[in-house]
């Protein structure tokens, strides 16, 4: 399908100042719609190798965190994987497969992800997000419920796990790690979007102090753990990792003055460090295109990163040492896996 051909065929990408914000200028993200669970049974979706195609994009934290628990876990022949981004247009229409050739999925055959949500459901309204998993066989959204999909990888496609693959969420630490993840969404990960998209002082003033309140509350947990449930990094250390990585490179342009980037936080600034040494982290955060796709440098006044994206040596930043192994009783280990000590 062409640009143009979507453009006349669809609605323009909702846009969230216009749709998710309620009378008093507060930011209420979108639901999810395709919620379907993963799992055995006819009102769950079917777990099978090469049948699903996770489609993402560097810049969206949201998508990001899936990605790094795939590779994690040693999924990749499992799920295929494929990136988007936004292109320019007359109008916005949304996440493209710019980075393919002729713009196209070399196996989803389509230009647009809005496509793939428009054939799951024909009159389809709401904003083609990622992470978005697509049923190759039928070229359909399937999930794109990224409050719960790393879960499903962690647990429901366990058959698939590579030898020796940590343990991201441990049955005895689940309950815990859910409530914490909830803690994590409405205060960080959304967090920061919530005191973006503010359109009043009011909600804006409300979604700074949680903000920073949170990180806060972080920071003394990280003063004695070495990551947030102990020694061994777990699902909520992944999603608390995606926000990190945006913040100092992204976010601050957007949140007014700052009280501390995430370079003053001694504990979490060591912790995410700690993350980034991690090659599943590592190759799954782009933190030169996180910065130089949201900016144009030719501008009089444009943000510091922005100005400066091809100078700053961010590989030499976040490799900085650290001593964070000193906080663990298993320092030479990240990941339990059955094999080490335990949490």
């Amino acid at each position: 399908m062409t640009t143009e051909n979507l453009q006349s065929n669809a609605n323009p990408r909702p846009k969230e100042i216009e749709h998710e914000l309620d009378e008093k200028g507060y930011f209420n993200r979108q639901k999810n719609r395709f919620t379907t669970p993963f799992g055995d049974g006819e009102s769950k979706l079917p777990i099978e190798a090469g049948r699903y195609r996770l489609i993402w994009s560097k810049g969206c934290h949201w998508s990001n965190r899936t990605s790094i628990v795939r590779e994690l876990l040693g999924l990749e022949e499992a799920i295929s994987v494929n990136l988007v981004k936004h292109g320019e247009h007359g109008q916005d229409v949304g996440w493209e497969f710019l980075y393919d050739e002729n713009g196209t999925d070399p196996v989803l055959g389509v230009q647009f992800l809005r496509e793939l949500y428009t054939n799951a459901e024909q009159n389809y309204e709401g904003r083609a997000t990622v992470p978005a998993v697509v049923d190759i066989t039928t070229k359909k959204v399937v999930n794109n419920d990224y409050v719960w999909l790393t879960n499903y990888l962690e647990n429901e496609f366990a058959p698939f796990h590579k030898p020796g693959a940590p343990d991201l969420y441990p049955i005895h630490l689940r309950e815990a790690i859910d409530k914490y993840n909830d803690f994590l969404f409405h205060n960080v990960n959304n967090g920061v979007y919530k005191a973006m998209f503010a359109r009043s002082i009011e909600a804006y003033n409300d979604a700074y102090n949680q903000l920073f309140s949170a990180l806060d509350t972080i920071e003394e947990t990280l003063d004695t753990n070495r990551f947030l449930f102990g020694d061994y990094v777990t699902d909520s250390d992944v999603r608390l990792f995606v926000t990190l990585a945006r913040f100092d490179t992204d976010y601050f342009k957007y949140l007014g003055p700052l009280r501390n980037r995430i370079v003053d936080f001694k504990n979490i600034w060591g912790y995410a460090r700690d993350l980034y040494e991690i090659p599943a982290f590592k190759n799954n955060t782009y933190l030169r295109d996180i910065v130089k796709s949201n900016g144009n440098k030719s501008i009089l006044f444009v943000d510091f990163n922005t100005r400066f994206w091809d100078q700053i040596d961010y590989e030499g930043l976040w490799s900085t040492p650290h001593d964070r192994q000193t906080k663990s009783a298993d320092p030479e280990q990240k990941f339990f896996t059955g094999q080490a000590g335990g949490f």
